[in-house]
């Protein structure tokens, strides 16, 4: 027996080098391939023979074989890239992908792209999952394809008007006239708000002295976009084209702080005088083709006596020329998605052509108690099994999951030099394994020969 199994454990050294070289030869051939992960043969001796002895301790073992394939799931060196969806995981996470027919994969591999429907598929289609994100910046409990928008992002109507400018305490007093807004007011500036459905509207705030700290404040549009039914002739210039919207008051300490703000009068109540309304700053608006009574606040400061403020943070009067320091509205139009961005968790951005900007999904990334357990499904992905363990599924940097790199992909982590060294190895455990089944060959024939 002990000559014959020397044939077989010849063999089996055979079969074990040779799949060796296999895994060899595919790590060395996927060295270019994105997101591949290498392998590793693993070895274990077989069951030994026993040729007697106390408690069998006389024995010879009868060969090797491949005990595992075991990957090595080390992070790949990462390479910059001019795709915005060229993504590579910094940390220990998968992408988690779905075929058309639901089945889950996971990958490495960050090569992703936009298919006709506007959906983050990979090479092979499979759909990236991730949290879609609403209209007001919440996520999804559950994941799903992530898609991004093709329709037009909806407007947001003007509410908030700031304004920040100093008015020249020098000034001479005088009296607004809607006939010549231009020349009856010492400082005037121009702003652009939006309605209800998006559209734009040029309003311009005229500033009048009308005696010393005191100033009013007429907002002033253009008639050809606003409602001019609902208000009084009296507030309305048809030579000129401009109707007044609406009207207040602001007074100011010697030192030249903000002190007091006025109610807003507004003119859409089709009066001449108008009416008062209740809230500081508040204007009633009434835009062509929108929401009627578009409530617009404008805010020239944190008043010292109205708001309790230091009245310095917007507009002032010192003794120095009128000018504008500062303005800005929250409203905006529509607008068409232009480009997008992904962030390292995984939240990805849309820029519109209103000049916005909001989160329109974040990536989902998943991590298994044993990732060795993986089973590679080709295609550069893994699906889970009975030893990998479930995956634990969240967003990107959250729960030791990694994070997400764009314009970034992570290279195989096949090291060339390690794997020409595994490469003679197991050539040379191939070669030498051949020797003894040439070598019990030739015991065998002297065996035979011995009959003669």
């Amino acid at each position: 027996m002990g000559i014959l199994s020397s044939l077989f454990t010849g063999v089996s050294g055979l079969n074990a080098n040779g799949n060796a070289l296999s895994v060899v030869g595919n790590n060395i051939a996927n060295i270019s391939t994105v997101g591949f992960k290498s392998s590793r043969s693993v070895f274990a001796d077989l069951v030994s023979s026993s040729l007697g002895g106390a408690g069998g301790a006389i024995q010879t073992g009868l060969g090797v074989a491949l005990n595992g394939v075991q990957g090595d799931f080390s992070q790949g060196s990462l390479s910059t890239t001019s795709n915005s969806l060229d993504l590579a995981i910094d940390g220990n996470g998968f992408y988690v992908l779905r075929d058309a027919a639901g089945a889950a994969y996971y990958s490495r591999a960050g090569q992703f792209h936009l298919d006709s429907q506007n959906r983050i598929v990979d090479p092979s289609g499979f759909f990236l999952q991730g949290y879609q994100v609403d209209a007001s910046g919440l996520t999804t409990a559950n994941i799903s394809g992530v898609t991004l928008p093709t329709t037009t992002a909806p407007p947001n109507p003007t509410s908030t008007v700031d304004i920040g400018a100093n008015l020249n305490s020098q000034s001479t007093s005088g009296t607004f006239s809607l006939t010549d807004p231009a020349g009856t007011a010492q400082f005037s500036t121009s702003l652009t708000v939006y309605d209800s459905v998006g559209n734009s509207h040029l309003l311009t705030t005229y500033f009048t002295k009308t005696s010393a700290n005191t100033w009013t404040y007429n907002i002033v549009g253009s008639s050809n976009e606003i409602v001019t039914g609902n208000y009084n002739a009296a507030n309305i210039n048809t030579s000129n084209g401009i109707v007044r919207l609406a009207s207040g008051s602001l007074t100011f300490t010697t030192s030249g702080a903000l002190d007091t703000e006025s109610v807003v009068t507004s003119y859409d109540s089709g009066t001449a005088g108008g009416t008062a309304g209740s809230t500081v700053g508040q204007s009633q608006i009434d835009f062509v083709g929108a929401t009627p009574n578009q409530a617009i606040t404008f805010n020239f400061g944190t008043s010292v006596t109205t708001d309790g403020g230091a009245g310095m943070n917007l507009t002032t009067q010192f003794g120095a020329a009128s000018g504008l320091v500062q303005q800005s509205q929250n409203g905006f139009g529509a607008g068409a998605l232009q480009t997008f961005s992904v962030e390292t968790n995984g939240m990805v951005n849309g820029r519109f052509s209103n000049g916005q900007v909001r989160p329109l999904a974040q990536l989902a990334l998943a991590r298994f108690p044993d990732p060795l357990g993986l089973v590679r499904t080709g295609k550069n992905t893994f699906a889970e099994s009975g030893t990998s363990g479930q995956p634990l599924i969240g967003a990107a940097t959250s729960a030791g999951l990694g994070r997400v790199l764009s314009n970034t992909l992570e290279l195989s982590n096949v090291d060339l030099g390690e794997q020409f060294i595994d490469m003679i190895a197991a050539q040379r455990g191939f070669q030498a394994n051949s020797r003894v089944i040439t070598t019990s060959d030739e015991v065998l024939q002297e065996l035979v020969n011995l009959k003669r």
